[in-house]
């Protein structure tokens, strides 16, 4: 499978989770759905179609990190497309906490869904302004 092809279907095999979070918070599917430990899984597979074939190139830039052979790792088509599905990923994880640490602190959709698009595209960002808010909550409850 070429590499182009693993980097275009990484992230719409995310979208639907997203748009449970962001559009369908309060719908009991989307609890449902977003309660399998598989979903953040579902952008690996894509990981996993690269990383099998080219497991030694990943293992090299990997086992001892360095600047230059890690830059070389990601500039090419193979490297950069798993480091896609990497963050595609783990995006996912991220957001599936999130949501449902919003849920037990009972902090509202129109508060999470915006940090949830900012977690789509920066999620550094997206974790941090959310810690900050969850924190807030949660003092403001003791």
């Amino acid at each position: 499978m070429s590499e182009l092809t693993v980097f275009a279907w990484t992230f719409p095999v995310a979208v639907p989770f997203w748009a449970l979070m962001i559009f369908l918070p309060g719908w009991r599917g989307t609890r449902r759905i977003l309660a399998s430990p598989w979903v953040p899984l579902l952008p690996l597979v894509w990981y996993f179609v690269l990383a099998i074939p080219h497991f030694g190139e990943l293992w090299h830039a990997m086992q001892r990190p360095d600047l230059g052979v890690l830059q070389g790792f990601l500039s090419t088509p193979y490297g950069a497309a798993l480091v896609w599905a990497h963050v595609i990923a783990f995006d996912l994880f991220i957001a599936r906490w999130m949501f449902f640490e919003a849920r037990t602190h009972r902090i509202p959709w129109w508060v999470l869904s915006p940090l949830l698009l900012l977690t789509i595209f920066l999620s550094p960002f997206g974790l941090v302004a959310f810690l900050a808010v969850r924190g807030a909550r949660i003092r403001s409850a003791a």
